[in-house]
């Protein structure tokens, strides 16, 4: 059985940056939202502001990762058309090969 993928919500975000800026260890984090340690851990560069708090902590911020995130969704629908088009490129240019693959 294989896991069930699913992103994280503007809803998760927000809960994230309460307790992130908050103080709360990322553990703490992830047992609240529902993910593992590693995908807090690879999500909270996302939403970094720039700013450190008191603790020298980084500041996160909800707004900005989700800002971030639907520029990867929009990207990534812009490369799967390119690579089609490269592809249809490869046919037409070595049709006895079938493209390159």
């Amino acid at each position: 059985m294989g896991r069930e993928l699913r992103y994280l919500g503007p809803s998760e975000r927000a809960e994230i940056e309460r307790l992130h800026n908050g103080g709360a260890p990322v553990a703490k984090i992830a047992e609240k939202v529902g993910s593992h340690v590693a995908t807090i851990y690879r999500k909270l560069p996302n939403g970094y502001t720039g700013a450190v708090d008191e603790y020298s902590r980084w500041v996160y911020s909800a707004e900005i990762a989700q800002r971030v995130f639907e520029r990867n969704i929009k990207c990534r629908g812009e490369r799967v058309a390119a690579a089609e088009a490269l592809r249809e490129e490869a046919v037409q240019k070595w049709p006895k090969l079938g493209g390159i693959a």
